[in-house]
């Protein structure tokens, strides 16, 4: 039923329509009792003439009601008048999220703003049992002051058909009563797959559209897309997100927090939004030490010296090291002053093999735990990461970028991606000690053979990259070689 401007309804008058969408129109109504504007929204004729409907919406408007959070657009009450049932909520000013993004992609700092605030709203429920079950862009506003407004907060349940009726993955407010196309589109593009499924949902599918509004608010386009509903929900269900689609500059915590929402088994998921939370105040408050994909300029000689170096002393040992170093030393350059960095690490639970690693680019250490796999965490974070499918990881190392992870596993060299993925092998090693990762994506390994190897940091078949009674020639093919006067490496 449609409100004419000037109509009344109980106390309340309706000045104009601001809105439509699968739970009801939306007017702007002044309350004539409390000299204030307020929303109202008209409840569907599926709600309001259902008695069982009814009477779960009106239980489930109380428990709403006792939200009171400064992000959650707070609701006054229920009001019934000729025949209209309706909901009186605060009238929040300013354009939706979707609004903001339809202009394009968001400022990092302005997204991760927003994004706390709407994590605070979710908290704030999640602690007192509420799931929003329809969190997206067009259910948040932000006000000209900055200050964010969560809307619809848990209605979807109290919209849904009985539990008796069938289950499917249509079942969230906008989908069930919908008539406008892109409103069916937009729920689609944030449900998780458990909702689409039709399966029961927990907080962690407010998780789950948490991941995507933040990547489309970074992004300025949906994580999953398609021309219709069903096209999107096969979407979700099978497809990982474009991930190289975010800037440049997004931090590797933010990344990171973006993968563990969006990961399609729930039980993988982040559990708890306060973890969301406490991931982008560390994001806001120390962004210079926790950049995105862009590393630091470096010296390539120095750079290709230490690479040598490592490999030399990882494979061969101390004496070849003391040899090579009387050979290049007085190339070394003064290092460049770098910041002084104290913090504390509480290491994962279980047994800890070997000495911590730290990334290239300094900002990351790596640990190896024999029953559980490898360990990542950035050393301004939270605490350690557990790297999945790394189970029986030995003699790890870095990639020159920081981004990925080397190691030996049941007969295999396999690298990952620590931001997020599953482990790639590379080919197979018989007993691998040790490697070392060139910046031309090639690493040189040893094996239980005792002659370095070399294989494509793409994956390939090894070849040997040293030879007895030859000079360095395998190590000089990718990229790099040993000066003359250190001598000659042996195996």
């Amino acid at each position: 039923m449609s409100l004419a401007a000037g109509a009344m309804l109980g106390p309340y008058e309706i000045v104009e329509a601001i809105g439509a969408g699968g739970m009801g129109e939306v007017y702007r109504a002044r309350d004539t009792k409390l000299n204030r504007d307020v929303a109202i929204k008209v409840l569907l004729q599926a709600v309001a003439n259902d008695a069982e409907r009814l009477a779960r919406f009106q239980r489930e408007a109380q428990i709403l009601a006792s939200l009171n959070h400064p992000n959650i657009a707070h609701i006054h009450g229920l009001e019934e008048s000729g025949g209209v049932r309706a909901l009186v909520m605060e009238l929040v000013e300013g354009p939706t999220l979707a609004d903001r993004i339809a202009q394009g992609p968001i400022a990092l700092a302005d997204a991760i703003a927003i994004a706390k605030q709407i994590a605070d709203a979710l908290e704030a429920a999640h602690d007192q049992g509420v799931i929003h079950r329809d969190l997206k862009p067009a259910n948040v506003k932000v006000r000209e002051d900055g200050t964010v407004k969560v809307l619809d907060f848990g209605l979807a349940k109290a919209f849904e058909p009985a539990a008796s009726s069938s289950r499917t993955a249509m079942n969230s407010p906008t989908l069930t009563a919908a008539t406008m196309h892109g409103e069916i589109l937009g729920t689609a593009a944030y449900m998780s797959p458990e909702q689409a499924r039709g399966k029961a949902v927990d907080k962690r599918a407010d998780i789950w559209a948490f991941g995507c509004v933040l990547y489309e608010m970074l992004t300025g386009r949906r994580m999953f897309q398609g021309d219709e509903a069903t096209d999107i929900l096969v979407e979700v269900i099978k497809s990982e997100p474009d991930w190289a689609a975010l800037p440049a500059e997004t931090p590797f915590l933010i990344r990171r927090l973006l993968r563990h929402c969006v990961t399609k088994d729930h039980r993988q998921r982040l559990g708890d939004i306060r973890d969301a939370r406490i991931e982008l105040n560390e994001a806001q408050n120390a962004p210079a030490m926790d950049g995105g994909t862009a590393q630091p300029a470096r010296n390539t000689g120095r750079e290709r010296l230490a690479w040598i170096a490592a490999a030399v002393f990882g494979l061969t040992g101390a004496p070849v090291l003391a040899l090579f170093a009387m050979g290049v030393i007085h190339v070394r350059e003064t290092p460049a002053e770098m910041p002084v960095m104290r913090f504390t690490v509480a290491f994962p639970e279980g047994t800890v093999s070997g000495r911590p690693l730290i990334s290239p680019d300094g900002g990351r250490l790596l640990l190896v735990s024999p029953g559980t796999g490898l360990w990542v965490r950035a050393l301004d974070a939270l605490p350690f990461q557990l790297l999945p499918g790394t189970v029986g990881a030995s003699s790890p190392f870095w990639s020159p970028d920081s981004k990925s992870v080397g190691f030996f596993a049941v007969g295999k060299l396999k690298k990952i991606d620590i931001i997020g993925g599953p482990a790639v092998t590379l080919c197979d090693v018989s007993g691998g000690r040790g490697g070392a990762w060139s910046p031309t994506g090639v690493i040189v390994f040893a094996g239980l053979s005792g002659a370095l190897q070399k294989v494509s940091a793409a994956g390939g078949i090894p070849a040997p990259a040293t030879a007895i009674g030859d000079s360095t020639e395998g190590v000089a093919s990718a990229g790099h070689s040993f000066s003359p006067t250190v001598g000659t490496l042996y195996t």
